[in-house]
């Protein structure tokens, strides 16, 4: 398994490093809102991507592709840093199972299989209803804002293919956003 691994991250380190090799478009957040719900915060996002080249290939080699979304809710103070009231993450891992010829989305304890790349990716380009806050944390009155992050994760790729690839699976977006008096952002 090793082997196929190190095989697999050699064939898309030279793709990599030929001239004129497609690079990451980058992510465009399409919608990012919240909305304050009786069991606290929840958000909504939508992203837009398509893969680069490289990190195409390498999925097709049967390495894993890791996507990882983070928000940070703080709150303002004058006195002292901004306090953070609540952090959360979401991971997914997408492979391809070459034996059913379909692509596999993960996240926790969950998965799904899809015929096509774009479909497996529309499943990792948003969320709907993610709860980031409990009540208690949010009181009225206070400045709160948000800082959200999405990007396709590349500490997680194998070893060898984390040299030199950086540009090629350079997928990333962060965004700081206040929060309006209903905790809608603003």
């Amino acid at each position: 398994m090793f082997a196929r691994i190190a095989i697999a991250a050699f064939f898309a380190l030279l793709l990599a490093l030929l001239p004129g090799a497609a690079r990451a478009e980058g992510v465009e957040l399409a919608h990012l809102a919240t909305r304050k719900v009786d069991d606290g915060l929840e958000l909504s996002f939508t992203t837009r991507f398509d893969l680069s080249r490289p990190a195409e290939d390498a999925l097709h080699k049967g390495v894993p592709l890791y996507f990882v979304a983070e928000v940070n809710v703080l709150r303002n103070r004058w006195y002292w840093r901004d306090a953070r009231i609540a952090q959360v993450e979401r991971t997914w891992r997408l492979a391809w199972q070459p034996l059913t010829r379909q692509y596999r989305v993960s996240m926790g304890g969950l998965h799904q299989s899809f015929a096509t790349l774009d479909e497996a990716l529309n499943v990792v380009r948003g969320v709907s209803g993610w709860h980031i806050a409990e009540p208690r944390d949010i009181e009225d009155g206070g400045s709160y804002y948000l800082e959200f992050s999405f990007k396709l994760d590349v500490s997680q790729l194998p070893r060898p293919m984390q040299i030199g690839l950086q540009s090629g699976f350079a997928l990333s977006i962060e965004q700081k956003r206040h929060f309006a008096p209903d905790f809608t952002l603003k």
